[in-house]
């Protein structure tokens, strides 16, 4: 069968990669196209755009590539339609793909499914009617989702698991964790890691990079390690970088987190990430104008939690510096008691457990794809 998928950031081409894996393992003629990353573009098929052509985050920036925006729309568009897959897989980024959806629901017969769900329940809900409409299928990967979708909206789905357990347990599982030889392969010391994850968006990066190093540059018995981005480039980070001692590594991220101590994680699934790695953490996730974003996320949000790891314990496990509360003496207050107070640290790994628990087992991708399958013959 023909698969067309649509990814807009680098999580999304991870866990999309993961998905094209399975459904070639379960259908031996699976031809893809897709929107999408270097991961991606591995598994095989067509690229007809990458993802950071279309990552564009925050009303200014939108507004300043709308032009752009609108044209890779309309690119989208009929392409899919020359192309007539049998089915259209969209990956989260839903200010984008939702648009897909209403477009092909309206104008084609192709169905539409959709692989990691829109985070509607954070906010704009009013989203469920055009996901009603539009989608024909819905996956998700959050077990609280569950509730949301069919218990308050009455809209069915499938919870397939998180694909990050199935990414995080198959790295382990074929890379033994030896300190020293990362170290040596990596020019970096023997001592304890301090990572910094800061996003995988420019402003992301912009906003929080400086100050997650200001933060961990007074721990002189740590060695701070940046998990650079994929789709960002190494000049850029230099400007943040320059009189630091802060080592970049790209393209080895899981391996980092496998040898860290403690990591300053800017809020998405990096912070999933780091909890399966069971290294403790605190959320950064820093904005201009914070207090003014601050009340703009309590009218707007439904949620109390930004980052995964709190959402799916249902609970405060990590602690979150967003907005306002982003401040370089809170920072260094939480990253001093994730280094000095064992108790703290240790409690944040035993609740790492239980959250891990209502993730359920690995299978997400292999379990997704049989059901697409399943649907479409």
């Amino acid at each position: 069968m023909k698969y067309y998928l649509i990814v807009g950031e680098a999580s999304g081409d991870l866990h999309a990669s993961h998905l094209m894996a399975a459904l070639k393992e379960a259908d031996s003629q699976a031809q893809f196209r897709f929107y999408g990353g270097d991961k991606m573009t591995s598994i095989g098929g067509e690229r007809v755009k990458h993802y950071r052509d279309l990552a564009y985050m925050g009303f200014i920036p939108v507004l300043l590539h709308l032009k752009t925006i609108l044209t890779n729309m309309r690119l989208c568009k009929h392409d899919i339609v020359a192309w007539q897959p049998d089915v259209l897989i969209l990956v989260d980024y839903p200010g984008f793909n939702l648009n897909i959806a209403k477009y092909i629901h309206s104008n084609t017969k192709i169905p539409v499914f959709y692989y990691i769900s829109p985070k509607i329940w954070a906010w704009k809900e009013y989203r469920i009617k055009n996901i009603k409409r539009d989608v024909d299928e819905l996956f998700s990967i959050l077990p609280f989702e569950v509730d949301f979708f069919e218990g308050k909206h009455h809209y069915p789905i499938h919870y397939v698991g998180n694909p990050t357990l199935d990414e995080v347990s198959a790295f382990q599982a074929n890379h033994p964790k030896d300190f020293q030889q990362f170290a040596v392969a990596n020019g970096l010391t023997g001592k304890p890691i301090i990572a910094l994850l800061a996003g995988s968006r420019k402003q992301e990066i912009k906003d929080n990079l400086s100050m997650m190093i200001e933060a961990a540059r007074l721990y002189s018995d740590y060695q701070l390690v940046l998990a650079g981005a994929p789709g960002i480039e190494a000049d850029y980070y230099q400007q943040y970088l320059k009189g630091t001692n802060v080592k970049l590594l790209f393209n080895q991220t899981y391996e980092l987190l496998q040898h860290t101590h403690t990591a300053l994680v800017t809020s998405g699934t990096a912070t999933l990430e780091t909890a399966l790695f069971r290294v403790p953490q605190v959320v950064c996730y820093n904005t201009t104008m914070g207090r003014v974003v601050r009340i703009i996320m309590k009218l707007v949000l439904k949620v109390k939690f930004v980052s995964l790891v709190n959402l799916i314990a249902g609970r405060e496990v990590v602690q979150e510096l967003v907005a306002e509360r982003m401040t370089l003496s809170r920072l260094r207050h939480e990253l001093s008691r994730l280094l000095n107070d064992n108790a703290y640290r240790q409690q944040m790994l035993d609740d790492y457990t239980e959250m891990a628990e209502k993730l359920g087992t690995p299978g997400a991708p292999r379990q997704a794809a049989a059901i697409i399958i399943q649907k479409l013959s």
